[in-house]
């Protein structure tokens, strides 16, 4: 299980250190991808390819499987640990997700999330104000707490 927060800097070639927690449940290879809310998904293999199973089984037909497919897909790009224990972050992800140098890393169960850090700040900050609704959202979707 992948949990946690951490903060971290890109460096100017575009390498990112993951933090030593994270590394044992990554693996030696993983994806990295666009995310939802303008941050980064990075994936172990083993759940990429749980991901994938998934992303097989909607229809072709359906214009938003079809474009679904594409944005995870599209954008999915293999990620290897050099020795220090960095990740080299495409400059089309790291455009993406506004990724510049403070970045947090957040650990959310079978991925990791990776977001600018004023980015994540702002959206804790607003999920912080409507924790209550939100809460009561999850009771709907089954989760009691």
């Amino acid at each position: 299980m992948l949990n946690g927060e951490f903060n971290h800097s890109i460096d100017t070639k575009g390498r990112l250190i993951i933090p030593s927690k994270f590394r044992e449940s990554l693996g030696e290879h993983f994806v990295i991808t666009k995310g939802m809310d303008g941050c980064l998904f990075v994936y172990p293999d083993n759940e990429w390819s749980a991901f994938e199973d998934k992303l097989r089984e909607l229809p072709l037909t359906n214009k938003k499987a079809r474009d679904f497919k594409r944005f995870f897909l599209g954008s999915a790009v293999d990620g290897e640990l050099d020795k220090q224990g960095r990740v080299l972050i495409s400059s089309a992800l790291r455009a993406y997700a506004g990724l510049e140098k403070e970045v947090v890393l957040a650990g959310v169960l079978d991925k990791i999330e990776i977001w600018d850090k004023k980015a994540w700040d702002a959206h804790n900050e607003e999920v912080e104000a409507d924790i209550d609704d939100i809460a009561g959202d999850m009771e709907d979707l089954g989760l009691r707490i």
